[in-house]
């Protein structure tokens, strides 16, 4: 059964969580988005937010949480291939830290766009 294409598909599913489970438990900076995701969540409920509303806030919960996950694995490959420090394995790190401060600063936006009129 785990030979057949649904069978893979399920197994690579299961990796996944288990995946996104090991950040959840293990990672500070997936964490703190966790609990921020959760909390413009139940703003969401509160404001009730419109479906258009929604699909924004989810999407930037899901990108700033996703890019956050990319970079945690970034720097543990880095961290795994070259324990020292190294300027090359700096520069790579800086740049996968970059790419969620883009993800985290359109998320704020997007917060800012949904929920400042709502005060």
């Amino acid at each position: 059964m785990w030979d057949s294409f649904l069978g893979k598909r399920l197994k690579g599913f299961r990796y996944a969580i288990l995946g996104a489970l090991k950040l959840l438990r293990n990672e500070q900076s997936i964490q703190v988005q966790a609990v921020i995701a959760i909390l413009v969540t139940f703003a969401g409920f509160y404001f009730n937010i419109s479906a258009t509303e929604w699909m924004l806030q989810v999407l930037a919960i899901g990108l700033v949480m996703g890019v956050e996950g990319v970079n945690t694995a970034a720097e543990e490959i880095a961290d795994f291939i070259h324990p020292d420090f190294h300027n090359k394995i700096g520069y790579i790190k800086d740049i996968a830290a970059g790419a969620v401060f883009f993800a985290a600063v359109a998320a704020v936006v997007i917060a800012c766009i949904i929920y400042i009129p709502k005060f």
